[in-house]
């Protein structure tokens, strides 16, 4: 195109950067690809044959394309604008994903939020989302990129009622004694590990689930009902623990860390929206004490 443009191979070959023999050469193998002689070359000056003119016409029009569609992305990647696909986890996304989401739309009205709830660990690269949120305990996927937000307190729940009837409940292998309301997600499934808060000892009790869900819902449902002891983040059951519906037992031991974390796919750097959304998050945890369990009761 330069040749054509510039009429001839000195002049695009210095725009180029390149030399006159390596200009001439990558003409010459184009017509050979082709078939079809693009230029005339004369002593004084290069000209486009019909092939020629007709080619050239049609690469302009292809190469403004590719330039409009570069444009297009790079102005996606770096405005605040366009679709934002997260996946969250159910509870969650319920209790604390509203108050968050009034403000972002108010500051980033030019962002719309495609939020898919669900406690399954999803594959964020070939279900489509651009990020997700989930509550776990260290991450394992190899092929996404994650960012911890905030650690997440959990603690060993039951109600009032239930410690009633119970056998003691002193020792984390007490636990071995009672029905567990399990949470389907939970990576220990029925051996709990407890660390202990001063000592550091840590002890792993054997838990027999009289009752398991993928709802964390429906199990604080199930400790309020008398139904057994469950292990849940503290915010889930803040208002129960509150109002004194449910009570912590086995306070000097604590379960493995779990966090709040932001899950991406492989992204060289962050688009602008998913790094809006995701300082956003941040600041509202750290806004909200609850989320985190950091409650006195």
């Amino acid at each position: 195109m330069k040749v054509a443009e510039l009429n001839g191979f000195a002049a695009a070959a210095r725009e180029l950067g390149v030399t006159r023999t390596i200009a001439t050469r990558y003409v010459s193998e184009l017509e050979d690809e082709l078939g079809a002689q693009l230029l005339v070359r004369t002593t004084r000056k290069v000209s486009t044959t019909v092939a020629g003119r007709l080619y050239l016409e049609r690469m302009q029009t292809l190469l403004a394309d590719l330039d409009r569609a570069d444009e297009l992305i790079n102005q996606q990647h770096a405005t605040l604008s366009g679709e934002l696909c997260l996946s969250a986890p159910v509870s969650f996304g319920q209790r604390f994903l509203p108050r968050v989401l009034a403000g972002f739309r108010e500051s980033y009205p030019e962002v719309l939020l495609k939020i898919h709830l669900t406690d399954r660990f999803i594959d964020i690269i070939e279900e489509g989302f651009d990020m997700a949120l989930r509550i776990s305990g260290p991450p394992e996927d190899v092929s996404t990129i994650w960012r911890k937000i905030m650690p997440i307190r959990r603690s060993i729940v039951v109600s009032p009622g239930y410690l009633r009837t119970a056998p003691p409940l002193e020792q984390p292998e007490d636990l071995g004694g009672h029905a567990i309301l399990g949470y389907s997600h939970f990576p220990g499934g029925q051996s709990w590990k407890l660390t202990h808060c001063r000592t550091g000892e840590v002890r792993s009790a054997t838990v027999r689930h009289g009752f398991e869900s993928n709802s964390g819902e429906l199990i604080v449902a199930s400790a309020l009902g008398n139904g057994g002891v469950s292990m849940l983040p503290d915010f889930l059951v803040r208002d129960e623990l509150a109002a004194g519906t449910l009570r912590r037992i086995l306070t000097d031991w604590t379960p493995p860390e779990i966090w709040l974390t932001a899950f991406y796919p492989p992204y060289e750097m962050l688009p602008a929206k998913v790094e809006a959304f995701t300082g956003f998050i941040e600041e509202q945890v750290r806004a909200f004490p609850d989320v985190t369990g950091q409650v006195v009761v």
